[in-house]
């Protein structure tokens, strides 16, 4: 089916539906969902006009799908996975967009010394056995996991815009897409949105346009359908790094997905870090991943020198700690209530 004949089809499903959104009052929507980069993303905009409404969901989807096929760690032939496989010990041309994720990544390792570093590969099947078997790894295992981490393994020509390894690395930018992909949304958004209101969501990655009283629930990591409060704000960006769902029990212990690449195991005393941004202008915001690994002391106040933001962050026994900065247009409410 054409891109065209998808649209079409889309709006006469979906332009009939509509979504209750305070009170009695009711609007018609345009939504799609689907499952993408491991995530499920939905995408829903508030408008009348089916056609538009349809046509810009249709545009950010194209775009993301795009993405996650060019440049997933899991994509067999995405440009990732080529540099992956001919890198070691030879040059390989990149594109302008590859090299500027990567240069980004890269910043991301300097920016929390080593912490954040997109060579982590070799830690992922260990883990993945270990939460499939419910046993720790040995030690000896982790140990040679980290014997192939680490940026400086990975070689940059910015003027031949090439890249080669030092070491077998595995390069991953699993940590940054996500991110991007609500970047290139956002993008798309304030260029052909026409002022509709369109919530866009992708796993824990959340964008709100147009003038509305958005909320982000957030839940419990211990507890099933329990909230510990939510994000009220007008629009803008929220980016979450982990939560309830990408846990892992291990031995009987809950342990995060984010891993602290010192000694690779996960990270001790988190569960999880939401963080709003006002907007994803020229770039000024860092995923929320990059920032959950450098701590919570370290990741506030990096955020207090990004006019806007805000940022709750839960420990390993699921208590709350909230940032906000001055004219941030969040607010976090804590939920009062047991269950």
């Amino acid at each position: 089916m054409k891109f065209a004949d998808r649209v079409t089809l889309l709006c006469c499903i979906l332009a009939a539906g509509f979504f209750c959104s305070c009170g009695d009052k009711k609007e018609p929507v345009v939504s799609q969902s689907m499952f993408l980069m491991n995530v499920p993303s939905q995408i829903t905009v508030y408008s009348p006009d089916a056609d538009s409404g349809g046509a810009l969901v249709g545009e950010v989807f194209k775009e993301w799908k795009r993405i996650a096929a060019e440049y997933s760690f899991n994509e067999p032939y995405s440009f990732t996975s080529f540099v992956n496989k001919r890198a070691h010990g030879e040059w390989v041309k990149m594109d302008e967009e590859f090299l500027r994720l990567l240069e980004l990544s890269l910043d991301y390792a300097e920016l929390t010394g080593g912490a954040f570093d997109i060579t982590f590969a070799p830690l992922w099947p260990i883990w993945r056995e270990a939460a499939s078997s419910q046993k720790m790894p040995s030690q000896k295992d982790i140990s040679a996991a980290l014997e192939n981490i680490g940026s400086q393994y990975v070689q940059v020509d910015l003027e031949r815009k090439m890249v080669r390894f030092s070491k077998p690395v595995q390069i991953n930018l699993g940590g940054i897409l996500r991110a991007y992909c609500m970047a290139r949304a956002y993008e798309i958004i304030k260029k052909n949105g026409r002022g509709a209101p369109v919530e866009v969501k992708m796993g824990g990655y959340m964008l709100a346009s147009g003038r509305r009283a958005w909320q982000y629930p957030v839940a419990d990591p211990f507890h099933e359908n329990k909230d510990l409060g939510k994000l009220v704000f007008e629009d803008g960006v929220v980016m979450s790094s982990s939560g309830r769902d990408h846990f892992v029990r291990v031995e009987g212990r809950l342990y995060s997905h984010m891993l602290d690449l010192k000694t690779g195991y996960p990270i001790e005393n988190f569960s999880n870090l939401i963080v709003y941004y006002p907007s994803l202008e020229d770039g000024n915001y860092i995923p929320s991943a990059v920032l959950a690994v450098m701590g919570k002391d370290k990741a506030f106040s990096l955020l207090s020198k990004i006019k806007g933001t805000a940022a709750v962050w839960i420990d390993g026994a699921g208590k709350t700690s909230v940032f906000s900065n001055a004219a941030s247009k969040a607010r976090w409410e804590e939920n009062k209530g047991l269950f």
